[in-house]
């Protein structure tokens, strides 16, 4: 049952990485990478590395999904190619 559970992890974090690169808008991608970060989480947690899991929550899902979104909205949304 569990590896169902990851193989429906790791298509979602296949999917989500192919969007946020394939996306224009640069905060939509930031967004995009937030939710692969919980869903790398989410991967960790279900392996039993509790701890990494916890860190990939805190700064992965956490801190840099903030950090690319302050970024982005001080600079240009779009971008330019």
């Amino acid at each position: 049952m569990t590896w169902i559970f990851d193989l429906i992890l790791l298509v979602f974090m296949v999917i989500t990485a192919l969007i946020s690169l394939h996306v224009k808008d640069l905060l939509s991608a930031a967004m995009i990478f937030g939710v692969y970060s919980f869903l790398m989480c989410l991967l960790w947690a279900g392996m039993g590395a509790v701890d990494v899991a916890f860190t990939e929550a805190a700064v992965g899902a956490g801190v840099s999904a903030v950090f690319l979104i302050s970024t982005v909205l001080r600079t240009s949304r779009r971008s330019s190619d």
